[in-house]
């Protein structure tokens, strides 16, 4: 930042410091205190920033990627954003594997960035050649001076929140937290913030959520991978059909499972309930507090923060569409559209 002006040399210097912010109408019946970490308030709109910056400056400081260099990556499209947009600023190609279950928000976001986009088949196994994780390897492979940013097992990923994400929740909270709860894909974000808060207080709870069809919370509870677990779902950056090293399961005290469904209409509620415009994997987040609260997982002294990982304009043509909830099946007698728009014709009435 330039002092004298006031000013930001470029956009990625706004990435983290982001805002700590009460709830409040979405948990009213709620006991305790509840935060949202408001993720959105990065540059790119989400989390992932962090890691982006992190991992590249510090492959710039190893020497292992110069401007001109491809950057590459496996990502559901919030990572994928992150990286095109400091690979923008920074001088340097950028490639992506992105599943097909990602959003078209998402997909045409990353090409308007000017990255190279792959769309995988979502629903295919680990090592199946279409499947994201190896389509970034074959071109990893295939293109010279390139730089598998491999986000699942890259302990850089923990890294990043470690030293910031972390740090912000602690100093925010003035070391009051007792909860945190965050969505758990790469496991990069909770597990970084883990680290760093149980560091300064054991006592802190750490909550993974986790989707229906995803194979974390057993593997947490059984210390093995259950391939009967994995069936498809719809809610992105969220749960996994493989264990990234990522994941420091260790650090993790209890992982709660979430639907498709309950995820969306939780997202749909914090917008109309909080103004807060939050994505899909943020309604899924709050919807495990809802379900950990009507259990009394919490009381009156906790302080609990909830991580909400991106923006709700990524899936405008996903939860925050009518046709696509009426589509899944969303829709019923408890949980009817909330369409309010009137469009009037703009036809000139004949005289």
């Amino acid at each position: 930042m330039d002092h004298s002006l006031n000013t930001y040399q470029n956009i990625i210097e706004l990435i983290g410091k982001t805002p700590l912010i009460k709830l409040n109408a979405s948990v009213v019946d709620y006991e305790g205190q509840f935060f949202a970490k408001f993720e959105a308030f990065n540059p790119g709109h989400s989390n992932k920033d962090r890691i982006a910056i992190h991992i590249i400056e510090e492959a710039e400081r190893r020497g292992i990627i110069k401007p001109g260099d491809t950057v590459i990556e496996t990502t559901s499209g919030n990572t994928g954003f992150s990286l095109a947009m400091v690979s923008l600023v920074k001088g340097y190609n950028c490639v992506l594997a992105v599943s097909s279950k990602s959003s078209k928000d998402k997909i045409n976001m990353l090409s308007s960035m000017g990255a190279q986009v792959h769309v995988c088949p979502a629903n295919v196994p680990t090592d199946d050649p279409r499947s994201y994780y190896e389509v970034a390897k074959r071109l990893h492979a295939e293109i010279k001076e390139s730089v598998y940013i491999n986000q699942y097992f890259n302990e850089l990923n923990v890294d990043a929140h470690f030293r910031s994400t972390g740090p912000e929740i602690w100093e925010q909270t003035k070391g009051k937290i007792t909860h945190l709860v965050a969505s758990s894909g790469t496991g990069g974000t909770i597990s970084g913030c883990a680290k760093y808060l149980k560091e300064q207080n054991p006592d802190i709870q750490i909550i993974g959520v986790d989707a229906y069809g995803s194979v974390l919370k057993k593997y947490h509870e059984t210390n093995e991978l259950d391939p009967d677990e994995i069936y498809p779902y719809r809610i992105e950056g969220l749960g996994k059909n493989l264990i990234p090293s990522a994941t420091h399961f260790d650090l993790i005290d209890h992982f709660e499972k979430v639907t498709d469904e309950d995820s969306a209409h939780r997202a749909r509620f914090i917008t109309r309930s909080e103004g807060m415009f939050v994505g899909y994997t943020s309604g899924a987040a709050l919807q495990a507090v809802h379900q950990l609260s009507s259990e009394k997982y919490f009381d009156k002294d906790s302080v609990v923060v909830v991580i909400f990982p991106d923006h709700g304009s990524r899936y405008m043509s996903k939860i925050y569409s009518e046709d696509w909830m009426a589509e899944q099946g969303f829709f019923d007698a408890d949980n009817e559209p909330h369409q309010t728009i009137e469009y009037i014709n703009d036809q000139s009435s004949k005289k």
